[in-house]
């Protein structure tokens, strides 16, 4: 069961996830079967919890974290939906924190 941020809760639906997470790579080019391989992950991910109910915010920051390897546009077209971006500044900030995170460290040419 997920528990929504309104405290209802619903089956947990495969289908839902993986629809979230193509709306968020649409027209981007990632193959069919790397958009799969994360609703599996996360699928996965969620049954390791071993847990009867999850709350819909474990769901989405699985989806976020696999959407920022993923691709970068797809990421933030989803953290903008999840996380309801109140403005561009906030938008903006999230954009400079995840540029920011994947850059490397100095001295490090890995």
């Amino acid at each position: 069961m997920v528990i929504k941020r309104d405290q209802r809760r619903e089956v947990f639906d495969r289908q839902k996830l993986s629809m979230g997470i193509r709306k968020a790579c649409e027209k981007r080019p990632l193959p069919a079967v790397e958009i799969e391989k994360a609703v599996e992950e996360i699928e996965q991910e969620l049954d390791r919890l071993g847990k009867q109910e999850v709350s819909s915010s474990v769901i989405g920051e699985l989806v976020i974290e696999r959407l920022r390897h993923l691709d970068k546009i797809a990421y933030i077209r989803f953290a903008s939906v999840y996380r309801s971006f109140a403005d561009v500044e906030t938008m903006f900030e999230e954009i400079q924190e995840l540029l920011s995170r994947d850059k490397p460290e100095p001295g490090n040419d890995s």
